[in-house]
């Protein structure tokens, strides 16, 4: 069983990976048990990744199953074999929600990470000061203590992207840039912050200006993760109140990339939106001399 009793990131994404090939190959539940001599019950938890299936099932499974690719067959197994390793973010655990782990866990090992933020700057862009100010402020009490730890694994999120371990594009609604969450020192610092970490080969930051007229009010934030060499999107994540939604479904999936991929074309290039940061820095020092 995975680690705490409940399916991690990778169990999942190999239960659904294995339910969508079963599914295309038309086998239902039954069906996929009798390959692998189980009752359907295991491969019902399996599938929703309550439980680890083997290699031996994985190979069973993918016969059946009309999958003869053996980069297919090496990726599920690598994913049953480290469903229960412990990531760095575990230090901290006492003090993350499980639904952050999660996220936390889909950024560790997507090779694509895409975001959409109307409101604030992404936790990936985030400097400590800013992190330390959004979190202070938000609508819960949170001890100091929790506070610096969720501030630590913010930084330690960065890692990631500052290593080049994924490709990186975020996404800002205009009123981001121009509309301070926290003090103007921080989000000065914040802005430049921004500039510095778009110069990275595998970092693009775009900026939706407000002439974009709606759309940038049509949707709240999410996150997208591929975790292959093509970018297609395999996981979607929601902040809310209550804390983090994990989207999977093939619908879902598709409504956010499309949503995504309209956000872009709608948004700033790169250099433009740089100019336009720049601008407002300029502002900002002016406004402050």
């Amino acid at each position: 069983m995975p680690t705490g009793g409940r399916p991690t990131v990778r169990s999942r994404r190999l239960g659904t990976a294995l339910r969508r090939y079963r599914q295309a190959a038309k086998l239902d539940q039954p069906q996929a048990a009798e390959v692998i001599a189980a009752h359907q019950t295991r491969v019902s938890r399996i599938e929703t990744g309550h439980v680890i299936a083997r290699p031996i099932e994985i190979r069973a499974m993918l016969k059946a199953y009309g999958i003869d690719d053996p980069e297919v067959r090496e990726k599920l197994e690598d994913l049953a074999k480290h469903s229960k390793n412990r990531g760095w973010w575990l230090e901290h655990s006492e003090h993350l929600r499980p639904d952050y782990v999660d996220h936390i866990a889909m950024e560790d090992d997507a090779s694509y990470i895409r975001e959409w933020q109307p409101l604030m700057v992404p936790g990936l862009l985030q400097t400590p000061a800013y992190a330390e100010a959004v979190i202070a402020g938000g609508p819960h009490h949170i001890e100091p203590e929790r506070a610096a730890e969720l501030v630590k694994v913010r930084v330690g999120r960065q890692a990631k992207i500052a290593e080049g371990g994924a490709s990186y594009t975020a996404i800002l609604w205009e009123s981001v840039i121009t509309y301070p969450l926290v003090s103007v020192g921080i989000h000065r610092s914040q802005l430049s912050a921004i500039l510095e970490i778009g110069k990275r080969k595998n970092v693009t930051v775009q900026v939706l200006p407000f002439s974009a007229g709606a759309l940038g009010g049509s949707t709240s934030a999410f996150s997208s993760f591929s975790f292959d060499e093509e970018p297609t999107v395999e996981a979607v994540t929601l902040d809310n109140l209550r804390g983090t939604s994990v989207l999977e479904g093939s619908e879902d999936l598709m409504a956010y990339a499309n949503m995504y991929d309209l956000l872009r074309s709608a948004a700033l290039a790169p250099e433009a939106s740089a100019e336009l940061i720049r601008g407002v820095l300029r502002s900002l020092k002016e406004d402050t001399s």
